[in-house]
């Protein structure tokens, strides 16, 4: 997902591509990978881009729950809004990156809506990982070695297809 374009915001195309993407992960018993940096869900188009986290999350049910296969979920800043609350977490590793901002409200809505005081800091990636929010938080320039050894953990690497 690209936070430049949109604010990263995921519509019907950004979740079909995703799916169709997961779709072809568990045809080919491959690995996956998603980087998500999004605002979440495009409100210009309504009901169509909220669909796109169930037909996403529906989809690595079956990558994830039937077919056994391996997905890491890489939360960049920002994370918020629908990708948050939908398959930005379901990864079977969770990881993020040092200061990134993770919600699934902006700290101005839930301070509007609620009337209370967000206390800050607590939507940033460093505080969530220190109450368990997160498997692994990895600075970026460290992610490419951290990778891979998790792939070889968990007999992935070299590359190979998922026999299981």
């Amino acid at each position: 997902m690209d936070f430049e374009f949109m604010g990263g915001s995921m519509g019907s195309v950004v979740g079909e591509k995703i799916t169709r993407l997961i779709e072809y992960a568990t045809y080919q018993r491959l690995p996956l990978i998603i980087v998500c940096a999004s605002g979440g869900a495009r409100m210009q188009e309504g009901s169509l881009s909220l669909m796109q986290m169930a037909k996403i999350s529906a989809a690595l049910f079956k990558y994830q729950i039937i077919e056994k296969l391996f997905y890491i979920a890489i939360l960049a800043s920002p994370t918020t809004g629908g990708v948050t609350a939908s398959f930005g977490m379901l990864g079977d590793i969770v990881l993020t990156e040092p200061n990134a901002t993770i919600a699934f409200a902006g700290k101005r809505v839930i301070e509007q809506t609620l009337n209370i005081e967000v206390p800050e800091g607590v939507q940033t990636s460093d505080f969530l990982f220190d109450k368990g929010l997160f498997d692994s938080m990895v600075p970026r320039q460290f992610l490419k070695e951290f990778l891979t050894e998790l792939y070889q953990l968990h007999g992935l690497f070299p590359l190979t297809k998922n026999e299981n």
